[in-house]
C-alpha cells in the first residue's frame, strides 16, 4: 500500500509557476518538480479548498495548476474538518487569517493521510505549530499526517 498524500495548495503553485529569480525559490521549484517526477510512489489526494485556490489568478496559471492536479482524487469534507480548523485556530496558537490553512490541515486528518505535502512553512509546515496541531488532531480521535515540505518527503 503506498502512502497517502495530501497535496496542499502552495505544491502546485511552485510546480507550474514561472522559474523565479530567487535562488531558494528557484531551488524550491526544482525540488518540487523532482518530488512531482515520484509522485507516482505515493497515493495523491486533495480537497476542495485546494480546487478553490488554484483557480485564482491568471488564466494561464490557473490553467497550469488545474491540469497538473487532474485526476487526484478529491477528499470528502465534512463539518469534522471545520470543527479541527476552529479548534486549531483556538487551541493551536494559529492566527485567524490561517483559517484556509487550518482547513488543509484538517481535511488531510480527515482524510487519514499519511502526509500533508506543502510549501507553507508560515503556517502548515511550522514546527513551532507543530505539537499543538498534532495534539488538537488526535483530540479528535485522528493520527496526525506528517506535514512536509517535498524537499522533506523526496527521500522516503
Amino acid at each position: 500500500m503506498k502512502p497517502k498524500v495530501y497535496v496542499e495548495t502552495s505544491v502546485p503553485s511552485y510546480l507550474t509557476a514561472r522559474p523565479s529569480r530567487d535562488p531558494v525559490v528557484a531551488g524550491n521549484q526544482a525540488t518540487t518538480r523532482e518530488w512531482w517526477n515520484r509522485r507516482s510512489d505515493f497515493d495523491l489526494y486533495l480537497s476542495v479548498f485546494v480546487l478553490d485556490e488554484v483557480q485564482v489568478g491568471d488564466p494561464q496559471a490557473v490553467s497550469a495548476r488545474l491540469e497538473a492536479l487532474a485526476g487526484i482524487p478529491e477528499i470528502d469534507v465534512n463539518d469534522r474538518v471545520a470543527d479541527i480548523a476552529d479548534r486549531l485556530l483556538s487551541h493551536a496558537s494559529l492566527p485567524a487569517k490561517a483559517r484556509l490553512d487550518a482547513l488543509h490541515i484538517g481535511a488531510a486528518a480527515c482524510g487519514g493521510m499519511d502526509y500533508l505535502l506543502t510549501w507553507n512553512c508560515t503556517h502548515i509546515a511550522n514546527p513551532a505549530f507543530r505539537s499543538r496541531i498534532d495534539t488538537v488532531i488526535r483530540s479528535f480521535g485522528f493520527e496526525p499526517p506528517v506535514i512536509c515540505t517535498p524537499q522533506e518527503l523526496i527521500e522516503v
